[in-house]
């Protein structure tokens, strides 16, 4: 668990924990709104994400829900000016794994975050991704459709991974280029409506729906 997701909008605090972050060996990234952090998280691409409740766009409330609506099941430590207990009580029922308020000590923040490290590292190591009679070995990198061994790409490897992980929810064509390429394209390109189309020949038309205007679904 190294890579962190930051989401705060103050800079000074956003610059300060992802500074002693990265310190400590952990590679962060700062969101600086709600959709931007909803929008990093849904990737995949992160391990844990620091979360502040008073975003703007959508707010921290609204982030963790949408988050736990899709079934991510990013860990989530909420870092907050807000103190009372319904909120802190929301937070945790809404689907926050844990909950620390400003002002803060960066010592007890990074102690949190270790914590979190060490509970994932007891926990069972998922090796096969399956939706219905489509599976994914993460052992053997091999795929299998109907009965059928499927040979894929890397490239097509890493999506139908991305897919699997995150079954019935909309991912973007930005998510997608973000967490399978990870870089950007010309907002203009094909690439991913064409590794999408390998995919369907390979696998079954029916096993990737579009979404007209959104971007791409495992049903």
């Amino acid at each position: 668990m190294n890579r962190i997701l930051i989401a705060e909008d103050e800079e000074r605090i956003a610059s300060f924990v992802q500074k002693g972050l990265r310190a400590n060996g952990f590679t962060t990234v700062v969101a600086e709104d709600g959709d931007l952090a909803l929008g990093h998280a849904l990737t995949g691409g992160f391990d844990l994400m620091v979360l502040d409740i008073g975003l703007p766009g959508r707010d921290g409330f609204t982030v963790l829900r949408e988050l736990r609506e899709s079934r991510v099941t990013l860990p989530v430590i909420v870092l907050t000016a807000r103190d009372s207990v319904r909120d802190t009580v929301a937070g945790l029922e809404g689907g926050a794994d844990d909950w620390m308020t400003k002002p803060f000590r960066f010592e007890e923040l990074l102690a949190r975050i270790r914590l979190r490290q060490r509970t994932a590292a007891r926990a069972p190591e998922v090796t096969l991704l399956r939706s219905g009679s489509l599976t994914l070995d993460l052992r053997t990198r091999r795929a299998r459709a109907e009965e059928r061994t499927v040979d894929l790409t890397a490239r097509e490897f890493v999506l139908l991974e991305m897919f699997l992980r995150h079954p019935g929810q909309v991912l973007s064509r930005e998510q997608i280029l973000s967490h399978v390429w990870g870089y950007d394209f010309d907002p203009g390109s094909n690439i991913v409506d064409v590794y999408v189309r390998a995919l369907r020949r390979k696998l079954g038309a029916e096993r990737l729906e579009t979404v007209r205007g959104m971007g791409y679904r495992l049903p």
